[in-house]
């Protein structure tokens, strides 16, 4: 049977491809629709079982960093294009596995989102989950923030092998209650606290620093662009991570103790994380008609604020805030008001909105001071009048929600990286 649903998906895949697409979550759809025991029975197989990344921000860059380093020891299966539907995880066997089904892989990292974590842990029981944070996101689809904390819970109690989770965030925390396995901890210095917020000190003025109750195995103790310090154990490590932004950082140190936790040595686990180019959409650069341009994935208050910190530590020369309300990125559209755009409204150059929403980005950006220089619905085309707009050598910086970065995607991944009109 398993060589037969292979097959399927396969040809699905190859039908796709000849058709110009990249085939997507679409060949993982049809194979769960002919076997739904498809994607246990192919897991099953993995000596050293499967690491479930889960939460509302930061999972595909995770997910990428660690299967990277992971990879240094281990053959690593992994969904690496962000589907982080069970569907996404299906066609990354589909892909990965040989014509009768087999799959030549030690172990898996999949990215799951929290709804369809839930729902995994129902067909096959992960040896790992890595919980990273619990904040507000698609209310639309997950309804309140709590009821997203339930669905992680359910992951965690399916553990069978220990579970990482991050100290600082209480909802992710308060987890370890329904662990069954050993729980390894990350977490910053109290000093960072305020760049790392949980979704209830969101608006704070001020957050804890005193010391935590809970000691973390693995902890950020210093974070500058480029350049971040960690304790692992009893041991001080720096790592010039290529990934920019704080919030990597700080998923660093959940893929530091998921590694760690797999039996690979601190040292060497540091040295494997600063080869890791950022996940696509997730701070990574592009070069545009001698321009920069820095894609940012932005999609709900949490990871917009730390996105939008990028403009303190390397300035735009013109900004882009692209949002969508199509299903993917959430129809709700209120947690704008949620985010705060004072610093946007301070920058030195040009600031564009575009998707389907970009007037009521305009009105919002408005309310923090600012003003948009232009409003351009047709995301594709805010990025070239952003280039245009962008001296030579400049720097472009796009907050975007998801659709609006795929369709970012399909027009990028038609040129060479350099050099060309976008």
């Amino acid at each position: 049977m398993d060589a037969l649903s292979t097959w399927i998906g396969k040809s699905v895949q190859g039908s796709l491809r000849l058709a110009g697409r990249t085939g997507g979550t679409m060949p993982g759809k049809v194979v769960e629709s002919v076997d739904a025991g498809y994607l246990a029975r192919r897991l099953s197989t993995l000596a050293r079982g499967v690491t479930v990344v889960s939460g509302t921000n930061g999972k595909t860059t995770t997910t990428k960093m660690l299967a990277h380093v992971l990879g240094s020891r281990y053959r690593v299966l992994t969904n690496p294009t962000g589907s982080n539907f069970t569907r996404g995880a299906v066609s990354a066997i589909v892909d990965a596995a040989r014509w009768n089904g087999r799959l030549d892989y030690d172990l898996a990292v999949l990215e799951l989102d929290e709804a369809y974590a839930a729902r995994f842990v129902g067909e096959h029981a992960p040896h790992r989950v890595v919980v990273l944070n619990v904040l507000r996101d698609q209310m639309d689809r997950f309804g309140e923030i709590d009821h997203t904390a339930r669905l992680l819970a359910r992951a965690v109690a399916a553990a069978t092998g220990e579970v990482v989770l991050n100290r600082d965030d209480p909802r992710v925390a308060a987890l370890a209650d329904h662990a069954s396995v050993p729980v390894r901890w990350f977490g910053v210095d109290p000093s960072l606290r305020g760049l790392f917020r949980s979704d209830d000190e969101l608006h704070a003025e001020a957050v804890p620093t005193a010391q935590p109750l809970r000691h973390a195995d693995v902890e950020l103790l210093r974070y500058s662009p480029g350049r971040s310090s960690y304790r692992i154990g009893a041991s001080e490590h720096e790592i010039a991570l290529r990934a920019e932004g704080a919030h990597n950082a700080q998923n660093a140190a959940a893929v530091i103790a998921a590694a760690i936790g797999e039996g690979l040595p601190p040292a060497d686990v540091a040295a494997s994380l600063a080869e890791v180019p950022p996940a696509f959409g997730r701070g990574e650069t592009v070069h545009v008609d001698g321009r920069e341009v820095v894609l940012q994935l932005a999609k709900n208050p949490g990871g917009f604020r730390l996105a939008l910190m990028s403009q303190h530590e390397t300035p735009a020369d013109v900004s882009v805030v692209a949002i969508n309300d199509e299903y993917a990125d959430g129809r709700d559209e209120s947690w704008l008001w949620d985010v705060d755009f004072s610093g946007l409204a301070a920058t030195r150059g040009p600031v564009l909105t575009a998707g389907t929403r970009a007037a009521d980005m305009a009105l919002r950006q408005r309310y923090d001071g600012g003003e948009a220089t232009e409003m351009v619905t047709d995301v594709p085309a805010a990025l070239r009048r952003a280039v245009q707009l962008a001296p030579q050598g400049g720097r472009v910086v796009v907050y975007t929600t998801y659709t609006a970065m795929w369709r970012l995607h399909e027009l990028l991944s038609r040129r060479t990286g350099t050099g060309g009109a976008a």
